[in-house]
């Protein structure tokens, strides 16, 4: 019998093999995913170095190297995520949460000085429900509804709350946008990270959004404007006066957007840049 296998040979023999398949950050993905596989955290690994490995271990090991390899999003895999202070479960079902998402409920939060506690909050699009359950936790007093056309999205987003232990907070919706809110239901904030790529944009996009992420909830016809302009009308007409709408949108959408704001009669409107300069933020204030 050869000699086992340690930690450090498997992320070793992992990171060159990610390497050769173009895996952007080979080597720490194999940390990721070894981690994943040995129950702990990514940093308890560098005292587990020596430590050998058991055949099931291996063949665990094998099998989520061979799908990163085949650029299968590492967050499918590992089947979480963190987000802001929360870890959201992710799969197929819904988007990945970004890291420009977690920018857009910093910004709210920022100014959350603006809003009363008691707010009434509406989550467009929730997916995984990251947004939603972001803010139910910041504003421990708000009310918070959260809609997606998706029932495998609802379905997940649910999961999460019930993991995060935020399931009295957060009322989900199946609802293509503002279809099943009546003209009474009113709120302060509206929040939304809509579709907005073109189906252009995402030819360009890399293996493991487009071949692996729910297109549904990434493209939008009319230049990938098409969802972006129903809500900044339907959130109009569904905001308390003096309420505020935040969307995260495509990085030259913002002309056109503001145009929609100023059209509906928004009292102001934005483009804000996200922390690498970019124009991918719109507030509009009712």
């Amino acid at each position: 019998m050869g000699k086992a296998l340690t930690v450090l040979d498997v992320v070793r023999k992992s990171a060159d093999f990610l390497e050769r398949k173009q895996v952007e950050n080979p080597r720490l993905n194999a940390e990721w995913l070894i981690a994943h596989v040995l129950g702990m955290g990514r940093m308890q690994l560098y005292l587990q170095f020596d430590r050998p490995l058991q055949e099931p271990e291996l063949g665990k090991m094998r099998e989520y190297v061979a799908r990163r390899g085949k650029r299968e999003p590492l967050q499918y895999i590992i089947g979480q995520t963190p987000f802001l202070n929360l870890t959201i479960k992710c799969d197929h079902r819904a988007l990945i949460p970004r890291p420009e998402t977690e920018q857009l409920v910093e910004q709210i939060i920022d100014l959350g000085s603006e809003i009363d506690e008691e707010v009434r909050i509406l989550d467009l699009g929730t997916g995984s429900g990251a947004i939603a359950l972001a803010l139910a936790m910041h504003f421990p007093r708000s009310q918070v509804v959260a809609i997606d056309e998706s029932i495998k999205a609802i379905d997940l987003a649910k999961d999460n709350a019930l993991h995060c232990g935020l399931q009295n907070r957060v009322e989900f919706v199946q609802s293509d946008w503002f279809e099943k809110l009546g003209e009474a239901d009113l709120f302060d904030l509206i929040v939304a990270n809509p579709p907005y790529l073109t189906k252009e944009e995402l030819s360009y996009a890399e293996s493991e959004v487009k071949d692996f992420e729910p297109v549904i909830a990434l493209v939008a016809d009319n230049a990938g404007l098409e969802d972006l302009l129903i809500i900044i009308e339907g959130a109009f007409k569904h905001l308390e006066e003096g309420g505020t709408l935040w969307l995260e949108t495509g990085i030259e959408q913002h002309s056109a957007l503001l145009d929609s704001c100023n059209r509906y009669g928004y009292s102001e409107s934005e483009g804000i840049n996200d922390w690498s300069g970019r124009p991918r933020f719109v507030r509009a204030k009712r």
